[in-house]
C-alpha cells in the first residue's frame, strides 16, 4: 500500500487520471529536457541521437555519475539477443501484486473513463510508438508469469522496432528469439502474466536500482542497460566519440610494437605522443566536439573507465 500511496501522490492533482501521468505533469518532470515532445508530454530524443548511441557500450555512459545521477544502470538481466545494442525511447508500465479490492476500483474507474474498455497491461502495449522501448515494473517477480510471450513481443517488434526491459518474467523464449529484437527481461516462464494489476502508464517505475521516467534513453548492450536523461544525450555523445576516436588511435599505436601500454593508454607524458593524438582527434570528430574538447581541457581519455 505504501507503493500504491507514493503513486497516487505522484498522479495528483484530483483532475489527472489515476493510471497516467498528464501532459502538464510529464513535462513538470522532464522539465529539463531539450527536444521536443511527443502529444502526452513525453520527451522525444530525436531519432538522429538514438541513432548515434546504437555504437555505443553501458560503460561509454559512466560520465552520468559525475552529473549526479548514480542511479541509472541496472543489470542481472537476461539478454535475448546479446550482440545487438538496445535503444529507445521508455515507455513505462508499472505493475503490482493483485490486490482485489484496489483492482476492481481500478477496473471501473478506467471503463467509465474509456469507453468500456479494460485495463490490462496490453493497455500500455497499444501506446506504443516507433522508436519506444517498453519498459515494464512487474517487480521482479517469475512467478507473475509472463507479461509478454511470442505474439505480443512481435507486435512491440513490428511495433517500436526496438524491444523490452521487463523486470521480470516472459514467456515462449524460443517463439521470441529469433525476431532479433532487443530484449532485457529476468527469467522465462510457461505460465501467463497473472496476480497482478496495473499501477501505471507512463508514470515513474523502478527497474532493479533506477528510477525511469518516461522518455528516458534507454541503452543496453550484453552487460546490462542504462536510462539516460534526455538533458544528457547529447553530452554523453560527444564524449562517446572522442572516446571512440582515442581508442582507436590507441590500437594502432599498439599495432605498432613501439609502445608499453603505459605509455599511450591514459594521458601519455610524451609531448609529441600528445601532439600525434589531438591531430588525430581533430581530423576524426565535427568542428563542435573538437572545440568542445580544447575548451575543457580533457586529456587523450575522457571521463570514462572502459579498459
Amino acid at each position: 500500500m505504501k507503493a500504491l500511496i507514493l503513486i497516487t501522490a505522484f498522479l495528483m492533482p484530483a483532475m489527472a487520471q489515476m493510471h497516467t501521468l498528464s501532459r502538464e505533469q510529464l513535462i513538470k518532470y522532464t522539465q529539463q529536457n531539450p527536444f521536443e515532445r511527443f502529444s502526452d508530454g513525453r520527451p522525444k530524443v530525436p531519432d538522429a541521437l538514438l541513432e548515434k548511441l546504437r555504437g555505443m557500450s553501458a560503460e561509454e555512459v559512466l560520465s552520468i555519475v559525475r552529473r549526479g545521477f548514480p542511479n541509472q544502470y541496472a543489470d542481472g538481466f537476461h539478454v535475448l539477443n546479446p550482440g545487438k545494442n538496445l535503444v529507445g525511447r521508455a515507455m513505462t508500465l508499472q505493475l503490482m501484486p493483485l490486490r482485489p479490492d484496489v483492482g476492481d476500483v481500478d477496473q471501473k474507474d478506467w471503463r467509465e473513463k474509456h469507453n468500456g474498455a479494460r485495463l490490462s497491461h496490453q493497455t500500455a502495449l497499444d501506446m506504443l510508438q516507433k522508436g519506444d522501448v517498453f519498459v515494464a515494473d512487474a517487480f521482479g517477480n517469475l512467478n507473475a508469469g509472463g507479461v509478454v510471450g511470442d505474439n505480443l513481443a512481435y507486435y512491440i517488434w513490428k511495433t517500436t522496432g526496438a524491444g523490452f526491459v521487463i523486470d521480470g518474467a516472459i514467456r515462449d523464449l524460443n517463439g521470441i528469439a529469433p525476431t532479433g529484437m532487443g530484449g532485457y527481461f529476468r527469467g522465462a516462464v510457461p505460465e501467463a502474466i497473472n496476480n497482478v494489476m496495473v499501477a501505471g502508464i507512463n508514470v515513474p517505475v523502478r527497474i532493479g536500482k533506477v528510477t525511469v521516467l518516461p522518455g528516458d534513453v534507454v541503452l543496453g548492450d550484453r552487460e546490462g542497460v542504462y536510462f539516460i536523461p534526455p538533458q544528457f544525450v547529447q553530452d554523453i555523445i560527444d564524449e562517446a566519440e572522442i572516446t571512440h576516436v582515442h581508442d582507436e588511435w590507441t590500437k594502432k599505436k599498439f599495432d605498432e610494437g613501439k609502445y608499453k601500454s603505459s605509455e599511450i593508454y591514459g594521458r601519455p607524458s610524451d609531448p609529441a605522443l600528445i601532439k600525434e593524438y589531438e591531430e588525430y582527434l581533430k581530423q576524426h570528430v565535427e568542428p563542435r566536439i573538437w572545440q568542445r574538447y580544447q575548451t575543457r581541457g580533457q586529456g587523450p581519455r575522457p571521463q570514462s573507465k572502459k579498459q
